[in-house]
C-alpha cells in the first residue's frame, strides 16, 4: 500500500470517526425528541416533555454505558462484543418506560409519548435480534429520529436520511457492523415511524 494510499485511508477513517460520534443516539434523540416534543404540543411546553423523551431514551442510558466503561465494563460506547450488550438494552427499556409512564400520570401530548413507545418497541426487536446477530443500534436511532420528525412535522424531513446514510457508511467503515447490520438497523429505525399509524 502506497503512502498516498495510507493517508486516504486514515483520512477516511477520521471521518468516519467524526460522524459516528457527532451523530451518536444520545445527540440525535436529544434533538429529535425535542422537536417532537414541540411538534406534539404544538408551543414551548412541548420541548420540556422532549427533554423527559431525550433523558430517559438516549441520556439515561448513555449515562450507564459511560458508569460501565469507568468500572472497566466495555472499553467505549460501541460495545463491539455482541453479548455484552443485553444489559443496555434493558437499561433502555426500563428508562424508556419509566418515561412513559411519567408522560401518561403528567398528561403529555400524545405525539410524545407515541414516539416513546415506537422507540421502546424499537428496543424490544434490537433485544431480540442482538441476541444471535449484531444489529446496528446507531443506524436504527439514525433512521426512527428521521421517521420520527417526517411524521410529526413535514415529509422534507425524510432528506434527513442523507443523515443517516452517513451513520451507517461510519459504523461500516470502522469495522463495527457489516453492510447487513446497518442496512437492517435503518429498516427497523424506519419502522418506529409506524406507531403512528396505531397512536
Amino acid at each position: 500500500m502506497s503512502t498516498t494510499d495510507t493517508a486516504g485511508t486514515a483520512d477516511a477513517s477520521g471521518t468516519a470517526r467524526t460522524v459516528t460520534d457527532v451523530f451518536q443516539p444520545r445527540n440525535l434523540l436529544l434533538a429529535g425528541m425535542l422537536a417532537t416534543g414541540f411538534a406534539a404540543a404544538g408551543e414551548w411546553t412541548g420541548l420540556l416533555w422532549g427533554l423527559l423523551g431525550a433523558l430517559c431514551a438516549g441520556i439515561i442510558p448513555a449515562g450507564y454505558i459511560e458508569w460501565e466503561r469507568g468500572r472497566g465494563t466495555w472499553g467505549d460506547r460501541h460495545v463491539v462484543d455482541r453479548t455484552k450488550r443485553a444489559p443496555i438494552f434493558f437499561v433502555i427499556l426500563g428508562s424508556i418506560g419509566v418515561g412513559s409512564a411519567v408522560m401518561v400520570l403528567g398528561g403529555a401530548p400524545s405525539g410524545i409519548l407515541t414516539a416513546m413507545l415506537g422507540l421502546w418497541a424499537m428496543t424490544v426487536v434490537l433485544l431480540a435480534v442482538n441476541a444471535v446477530w449484531k444489529i446496528s443500534v446507531d443506524a436504527s436511532v439514525a433512521s426512527a429520529v428521521v421517521a420520527l420528525l417526517a411524521v410529526v412535522h413535514s415529509p422534507w424531513w425524510l432528506f434527513g436520511y442523507v443523515m443517516t446514510a452517513a451513520v451507517c457508511w461510519s459504523r461500516v467503515a470502522l469495522g463495527y457492523h457489516t453492510v447487513g447490520q446497518v442496512s437492517a438497523g435503518a429498516a427497523l429505525g424506519a419502522a418506529t415511524a409506524g406507531a403512528f399509524l396505531f397512536g
